[in-house]
Parts: C-alpha cells; structure tokens; sequence
C-alpha cells in the first residue's frame, strides 16, 4: 500500500469514527428528557445509608438499578455482602450490590465503572430551598439529594452504554459495572466483595473508573489523587462522676483541662503538624508538580469568599492546592463527654473523648501514623504529670491514593474532554479520601482514573446538593468519547 492510499484510509477511518460520535452526541441531545426523568425516579428514593429505617428503599434502589441494566441485556447479579451490625448488637442485611457485564471480546480491553447510590441524610428543615427527594430544576440546575454524588455520574456511565446499543454500534470496550449502596457509611462488606470477587468478576478487568468527585472550576478535570485518613478518639478518664465544679474546682485535676492540653500539641497555629514523623514523611513539592499546579484553573478570592472566611491558611494558589491536596493535616472535630447543649452547666466531666484525624498522603502508612500519634500523646500526657488515664484509639486506617498522570488511561481522558469540551482538562487531587481507590489498587493490581463530570459548585452534601444539566447531559458524551479513546490504548501499554 502506496503513501497516498493509506492516507486515505486513514482518513476514511477518521471520518467514521467522527461521524459515529457525531450520531452519538446526537441521540444524547434527542434523550435528554428521558435522562433528567431517569434521575429523577432515582432521586425519589431515599437511599440513605446511614438510616436504617430506610434500609427497604436503598434495597429498593439496588432493585431499581439492577433492572435498568437488565433491561439493557447486561449479564446482572445482585451479590449478597452479608450483614451489619447495629450499636445494640441486631444484625440487618446489607444492600446487595449490582455487577453487569456488557461485551466479553476478549480482543478488547474490559473497564470496570464503580459507582454508589446511597445518599447522604437530607430533610427540608435542614435548609433546602426544595423538597430533597423531588428532582427540582431551577434554571438549568437539577436539585436533590445524590443527583451530583452520586446518581447522575452513574446513570450516565449507564446512558452511555445505552446510546451504543440503541444506535446499534458494538461498544469498543467491554463494559462492567460494580455499583454498591453503602459508600456513604464506609462501604460496609465492599472490601471483602471486591477481594472474593478478585479472580471471577475482576480478573479479566484491564482498568477502572471512578467518577465519585467534582470539578474544581468550570474547567473539566481528570482526579488523579486523593488523601487518606486516619481517624482517632484521644480519652482522658478522671473521677468516677461528673463534678460540680462549685465543689470540686481546684480541688481535682480536671480530665478537659488535660484534653484540651494535648490537643493544643498537635498542630502549630500556622498548620505544621507537630507529631514527631509525620511531616518527614512527606515527600517536597517538585518542580514538576508546581507547574503543574500552577497551570490549574481556580480562584483563590473566590474560594475564601464562598467558605466564608476573612484569611486563608496560605494566600497564593499553588500552597493553597497543595495543602489541601498532598499535605497532610490535623482536624480536630468535637469532644464527647462535653456540655453542649444551650444554656449553662456547671459541670467537670469525669470522662471526655476527642475525635480529630489526619488526613494522610503518599508514603505515609496508617500502621506506623498510629504507633507516632499514639506515642506522641502519651508522652505529652505524662509530662503533665496528671493522676487521669488517657486512652489513644485509632478507629480509621484509609490509604491514600495515587495515579501516574503519564499513564495511557489519562491521556485518553485528556482526548475524550478535548473531543467534548474544546480544552485541555484540570489535573487535580481530592483533599478527601475515597477508600474504595485504594482498595481496587490493592486487590486487584489494576491501573484506576477518576473521571468526574460533578460541578464545583454542586453542594455534595451540603444543603441544596445540584447537577446541573449541562454537566449531566455533556457529562454522558464525555463517558462515550472516553469509551472510544480507552479502545486504542494498546495492549501492551495497559
């Protein structure tokens, strides 16, 4: 084949593939409305996991999607994860969580899609401006509880595969879902699911995707990291009663004035963690990762004003995202034992519990934070000299998470936003942890991308949560170009 034929091969096979996408992007506008009712039949239910009352309607909602993907011909399971054991000792069942496969060619790559359907609590009095589980649109913005976490992003990953079949095109991968109802609680029984599923299910899985996160700016981005986290309880036990602090103040030494002291050793005023180790683990800021930081789309006034705080920790954009993303830091997040309710009290607890974490980042291990956070405590304890007891638990242990930017799956997902947005995307961190990265890393040895398509802006969460449509609609294209760019990776390069 001459120079001149196999341009216009190439160029034949150029065209189609556009035309193709071109006929896709097509039947996605035609079936918006049907996408925006799909969500708001999802949004109905409430699937909150952390309520057990509502335990029928999230068994309700893992119906509701095992269905849909059925009725797409998906090979479907509903997988038994067993049960949960409540504060009181009972036991209730865990919503099962729903596999689907579509396509088994095993000249191509497989990808498998996560995603969650669970929610988190909302109600009307909380300070929505609408009923939470009514899909509400105002202005092109969707509002309702899970709409941006999580059931917009899984119901286009869905739609997408859908708009292939009704066209009927052969997908260019093949497709597997893994999508669960217990993300919002911890994904009780996922990680055991995932590790027995790891030679049947997963085995011939080449990559997976997540898309359980937001933009940071109007500009479209691909995630490429996420913190973890390690969660402690610090208590300090003294008398064996709460005191009247009339009769006993002065006279004892007081388990929250030892707390608080403690506490108070943990972190500088300007944010260095002091625990011994902790920031020697962290690896410098290079050259690479600062231009890369600078280069992102965001808004540092803009930030501060919508958290609504006259001073930021760090004024410049790159610290700002570094420490919010590849640093680790200190949270301290209440007390238990202590008065809080309105009014006085005057009252000396005999037992009080913090609850603060870490957020911790690549090369820092969970096992060896605990052992210097533990240590550390305690020998600042003992220089107070004090007669109470203080008791360190380390109640969570999540890993970080961490992609190579350089890796085929990103540049694929820089061609997919390119073909839908007209622009290079955002390569960002999450400042939060996302578990189930780590677990699918660790288990299966696969190669993972989050590809958001949530908004900056969208609430997850918070009151008045939202997907706005362009994103839902747009959102779906960019799953069916990234489907096509993920087919021409090469084997060996996976």
């Amino acid at each position: 084949m001459n120079l001149q034929t196999l341009s216009i091969v190439l160029l034949v096979i150029s065209y189609a593939q556009a035309f193709h996408y071109i006929k896709l992007v097509q039947y996605v506008d035609d079936h918006q409305e049907e996408y925006v009712e799909a969500l708001r039949d999802w949004v109905a239910i409430e699937s909150d996991s952390s309520n057990i009352q509502k335990r029928p309607e999230l068994h309700r909602m893992m119906e509701m999607v095992a269905q849909k993907l059925r009725l797409m011909g998906g090979t479907v399971e509903l997988v038994d994860i067993g049960e949960q054991e409540l504060p009181d000792g009972q036991t209730i069942t865990l919503p099962k969580v729903v596999t689907a496969q579509f396509g088994s060619d095993p000249s191509k790559h497989t990808v498998c899609v996560y995603g969650h359907v669970d929610v988190q609590p909302a109600k009307l009095e909380d300070g929505w401006a609408t009923d939470p589980y009514n899909l509400t649109d105002i202005s092109g913005n969707m509002y309702g509880r899970g709409t941006s976490d999580n059931k917009a992003p899984v119901l286009a990953w869905i739609h997408a595969v859908k708009a292939y079949q009704a066209l009927s095109m052969v997908l260019p991968v093949n497709v597997k879902f893994l999508i669960e109802g217990m993300e919002e609680t911890g994904s009780n029984g996922l990680d055991a699911m995932i590790l027995a599923q790891r030679d049947t299910f997963l085995s011939d899985v080449d990559y997976i995707i997540i898309s359980d996160c937001g933009w940071l700016s109007r500009r479209p981005a691909l995630t490429y990291g996420t913190r973890g986290n390690c969660y402690f309880f610090a208590e300090v036990e003294g008398p064996k009663q709460d005191l009247h602090s009339g009769v006993y103040g002065g006279a004892v030494i007081e388990p929250m004035t030892d707390l608080i002291g403690i506490l108070d050793t943990l972190i500088s005023p300007s944010g260095r963690i002091l625990i011994p180790g902790i920031q020697e683990a962290v690896a410098p800021l290079s050259d690479e990762e600062w231009k890369m930081y600078q280069d992102i789309e965001f808004d540092v006034n803009h930030f501060k004003n919508k958290t609504g705080v006259n001073h930021l920790m760090y004024n410049n954009k790159v610290d700002l995202l570094a420490h919010r993303w590849r640093y680790p830091t200190v949270s301290i997040h209440g007390i238990m034992g202590a008065f809080s309710d309105p009014g006085t009290k005057t009252v000396i607890p005999a037992k009080v519990t913090a609850k603060f974490s870490i957020r911790q980042v690549p090369d820092m291990d969970p096992a060896t934070v605990k052992k210097q956070v533990t240590h550390y405590l305690h020998s600042v304890f003992a220089k107070r000299k004090s007669p109470n007891k203080l008791k360190v638990t380390m109640v969570i242990g999540a890993k970080p998470w961490l992609a190579d930017t350089q890796h085929p799956l990103y540049e694929a997902g820089k061609a997919a936003i390119k073909r839908v947005f007209n622009m290079e995307p955002d390569l960002i961190r999450e400042g939060g942890t996302i578990p189930i990265a780590r677990t699918f890393q660790d288990v299966t040895g696969k190669s993972i991308i989050m590809m958001p398509i949530g908004g900056f802006d969208d609430g997850m969460h918070s009151q008045n949560e939202k997907m706005s449509r362009y994103n839902y609609i747009e959102g779906t294209k960019l799953f069916i170009a990234y489907l096509n760019e993920v087919a021409q990776i090469t084997k060996t390069s996976g």
